[in-house]
């Protein structure tokens, strides 16, 4: 028997302050809000995002992230930013280019594109 994704869960301090970034940069909404947990419909194309309360803050770097595509990387980390998502990095290899950024908890994400 082999397993299958069912849902991304990000660790937080504040499940619902974190799902208003997380809806309006995936353009979805809250599916369920268990005080401690809450759930967010799974995008078009992807898994639900669960944000988890825990009692300790994000020390170092994430050990696990999420990578996100889009057809234009460079308008995409403008409007997360904008949203409240901070820069950290870019980087190319060939083929392949994508920035690193954090959401209001610090919890890192990719954004990438190809490179043509």
């Amino acid at each position: 028997m082999a397993i299958h994704m069912g849902m991304i869960t990000i660790d937080c301090a504040d499940p619902q302050g974190l799902a208003r970034f997380w809806t309006a940069a995936l353009g979805t909404k809250v599916a369920n809000d268990y005080g401690e947990f809450v759930v967010l419909a799974a995008p078009e194309g992807g898994l639900p995002l669960g944000l988890q309360r825990v009692p300790e803050p994000r020390a170092g770097k994430n050990r696990v992230h999420i990578d996100f595509g889009g057809d234009d990387r460079a308008a995409e980390v403008k409007r997360l930013v904008g949203l409240g998502a901070e820069e950290v990095a870019e980087h190319e290899v060939p083929g392949l280019a994508w920035t690193v950024l954090t959401d209001p908890e610090g919890n890192e994400f990719c954004v990438s594109e190809g490179v043509h």
